[in-house]
């Protein structure tokens, strides 16, 4: 029994590249993320989808809501894809947290790392994965789409992988890009990784 997950970036926001969005709540999609959101109407096409999970953030719903309204699909919302709890650096540049300790250790060590009053990123990891299995068992044979986190996603393909979290800067996922992982009972598949063309 497999079920297929098309994992997708949450597309454009204002803060990306310069600062720590988290989980404030009045994040949402620029147009070049609207523009984003639109276009996976287009790059999914002719795959089939039975369901469609998103992070409680603003920006995995507004970046799935065209694609739902096309398929006549709900979206529902999984706190196992929220973003991470960055404590401190919430709403912080990057310039702002460059010179931490923290922030070189978050970078080399992430599978031993915590933001300041933050997540520990071993437990980003162990929360999307079980979020992963749980949908596997509530949709067997199915194809789920799934929109999250740029580090969630990386945690959960790292998990899949067998990959120590510690080398999460060794691949991207870029906004709006589509990975794709397949789940059965017993195993786990990387089946595409950060495809920011036609899925």
């Amino acid at each position: 029994m497999t079920t297929t997950f098309s994992i997708v970036r949450h597309a454009a926001h204002d803060w990306l590249g310069r600062g720590f969005a988290g989980r404030q709540p009045d994040v949402s999609l620029n147009a070049q993320g609207r523009e984003e959101a639109g276009a996976l109407v287009r790059r999914l096409q002719g795959v089939p989808l039975d369901a469609i999970y998103c992070s409680p953030q603003p920006r995995t719903q507004q970046t799935a809501a065209p694609l739902a309204a096309q398929r006549g699909l709900e979206i529902r919302v999984e706190a196992a894809f929220d973003e991470v709890d960055l404590g401190e650096w919430q709403g912080r540049t990057f310039d702002e947290v460059r010179d931490q300790e923290a922030w070189k250790h978050w970078l080399a060590h992430r599978g031993s790392a915590q933001p300041p009053g933050g997540e520990p990123f071993a437990e980003v990891a162990r929360r999307a994965s079980a979020g992963l299995r749980r949908l596997a068992e509530l949709h067997p044979q199915q194809h789920v789409l799934v929109v999250s986190h740029g580090d969630v996603i990386k945690a959960m393909v790292a998990t899949v992988l067998g990959l120590s979290l510690d080398n999460l800067e060794s691949f991207d996922i870029a906004p709006c890009s589509i990975s794709v992982i397949a789940m059965g009972r017993e195993w786990a598949q990387v089946r595409l990784l950060n495809s920011v063309g036609a899925a």
